[in-house]
């Protein structure tokens, strides 16, 4: 089966993807720091029964990493639509992970009627992160904003920084020229000039109108998360799943934040049984 990458450009910037296979379309978005390539696990057995579509986020992997554009959420749930459409994908399911996940509920809220089904693997989703990771990141927000803080960070050692937390997920989750892929971008001052600008717009805090709007959502969502997430607390894996009314939630014990990585079979096995889902709910489980 052919692996079909392209390049498109939506919005005035230029952004690559990932597809493969035929089918119900499928769109996976991938989290911080990573690109498609955190699908690889997964990508060839989906598209035996979908047409999967794994971008590159605008800022990420091989997509165009401009400082002039605004990363606000609400601006980046727009770009998600904007991407939706430039593909053709006007009825089709959509899993994100980390970053990917919290974009994807969003989208499922203002445009439910796209959608078929939704999944949220590890992710801040509609609450934030965990107390120490929320510190770091508030704090990384402050001085995007402030010009001269700002300034250190485009000289700064983002790069080794970087290398140095995701250092411990090798090789359980990616192997060093994985990890390379998704961090090198931060050795040149242009990555970190992009990063800068992304912190700037980012918001930390807790989204209140996402968790008033979990309610609403009655399409199959799966809810998948590794319980030993130092970033994202299991406590929104079950909130989301207590308050969407057709949640699905699948505990990976002893798995971490990259659950799509670094338990690749489970998460597969509980994508596959979503995608096979009813428009009904279905029990609690383990796997």
């Amino acid at each position: 089966m052919a692996v079909q990458q392209h390049f498109i450009t939506v919005g005035g910037l230029r952004l690559h993807y990932l597809e493969r296979g035929q089918g119900e379309p499928l769109l996976l978005l991938h989290g911080y720091p990573q690109n498609h390539r955190c699908w690889r696990h997964q990508i060839e057995a989906l598209a035996r029964r979908h047409r999967v579509v794994a971008p590159d986020w605008f800022g990420w992997g091989q997509s165009e990493r401009s400082s002039n554009h605004q990363a606000d959420y609400y601006t980046e749930v727009e770009r998600l639509r904007q991407l939706t459409q430039t593909l053709g994908l006007d009825h089709f399911n959509l899993a994100g992970h980390d970053y990917g996940g919290f974009l994807a509920l969003g989208f499922a809220q203002r445009y439910p009627r796209n959608l078929k089904r939704l999944a949220i693997i590890n992710s801040r989703a509609h609450r934030s992160f965990t107390p120490a990771f929320y510190r770091l990141t508030a704090f990384q927000c402050y001085c995007a904003r402030r010009a001269l803080l700002a300034l250190l960070f485009t000289y700064g050692p983002l790069y080794h920084l970087h290398r140095r937390t995701l250092r411990n997920y090798v090789p359980g989750c990616f192997n060093e020229a994985e990890l390379e892929d998704y961090i090198g971008w931060l050795r040149h001052r242009s990555g970190r000039r992009w990063w800068t600008s992304f912190f700037r717009h980012y918001e930390v805090a807790p989204r209140r109108e996402l968790e008033e709007g979990l309610a609403n959502l009655r399409l199959p969502t799966a809810v998948i998360w590794g319980d030993a997430d130092r970033f994202c607390d299991t406590t929104i894996a079950r909130d989301l799943a207590a308050r969407i009314p057709n949640a699905e939630l699948t505990i990976l014990p002893g798995v971490g934040h990259f659950a799509v990585e670094e338990a690749p079979d489970a998460v597969l096995r509980a994508l596959e049984q979503w995608l096979a889902r009813p428009k009904t709910g279905q029990p609690y489980h383990d796997i």
